[in-house]
């Protein structure tokens, strides 16, 4: 999809698609029960931790690394094989994001090159950049046509413009756009699927939908399962008006889910159980 166009907030046109506007009123309803659970009151930041950890479960998932919450939770080496990597990376990425959320609106290019250099963790020249004319992206989960270079830096040029100067559309629409972008584009060598993720989550906390990051998306998109994720992918990508709204609609059930992942967490905990 084009971030660009006649209207002059062209984010915000898009909560008039057909459907935009009940998933936003859904995800807002479920964000709203999180919080108004009674262990959030008390025991928030065990909720923001445990949220995080199955939250980067989750974009690992997707991404290749499938592993059991309780694998993650023993775990301590994320450096032996390719799946230890995508989970240390989605771990990374997890606690970086809320250390990013006052640099995005004003340098959302620079974020998402942290987040690269973070997810990929390496020493080559092409981290912690978005790629060159020729180079390869290992992203082998993603089977879209590949932009060129030059179309990825005048998208994200046009995204990171439509962040900075602000929109009226509401936080789902907006996450769901830059999630979109980053899948469609793969800017970066490697990693794009993480980043993609990680970017979403920023946008969701601090748009103040979710603002102690309790509602993890990514643990709904890895419920909801790869096939579905790049089936709406898909729409998203062909720009027509119903993909793109079935593709918000994907993303507002992935926060939906998350929230109810963080609820059956507090009432894990107010039983005591967890």
């Amino acid at each position: 999809m084009s971030t660009t166009g006649a209207s002059a907030d062209p984010l915000a046109a898009l909560g008039s698609l057909p459907g935009v506007a009940e998933s936003v009123e859904s995800v807002r309803k479920a964000v709203d029960r999180v919080y108004g659970h009674r262990v959030m009151r008390r025991r928030s930041n065990e909720i923001t931790s445990e949220a995080a950890l199955r939250g980067a479960r989750g974009s690992a998932a997707l991404s290749g690394a499938d592993w059991a919450l309780e694998e993650v939770r023993r775990r301590s080496d994320f450096g032996v094989d390719d799946e230890a990597r995508i989970m240390g990376g989605a771990l990374r990425l997890t606690a970086e994001a809320g250390q990013l959320l006052s640099i995005w609106r004003q340098s959302p290019l620079r974020v998402l090159a942290r987040l690269h250099l973070v997810a990929a963790a390496g020493g080559g020249d092409e981290i912690g950049r978005p790629r060159q004319a020729g180079e390869r992206v290992d992203e082998p989960l993603v089977e879209l046509a590949l932009p060129g270079a030059d179309e990825v830096a005048g998208r994200l040029e046009g995204l990171s413009g439509l962040i900075i100067a602000g929109s009226s559309a509401p936080a789902l629409v907006t996450a769901a756009v830059v999630h979109g972008e980053l899948l469609a584009l793969r800017p970066f060598t490697s990693c794009n699927g993480l980043v993609a993720r990680a970017a979403e989550r920023i946008v969701l906390i601090g748009s103040g939908l979710d603002p102690k990051s309790v509602c993890p998306a990514e643990v709904g998109h890895a419920e909801l399962g790869r096939a579905a994720y790049l089936a709406a992918l898909d729409g998203y990508v062909s720009g027509t008006p119903e993909g793109v709204a079935a593709w918000i609609a994907h993303c507002g059930r992935a926060v939906e889910l998350g929230a109810r992942e963080s609820t059956a967490v507090c009432e894990a905990l107010q039983r005591g159980a967890a």
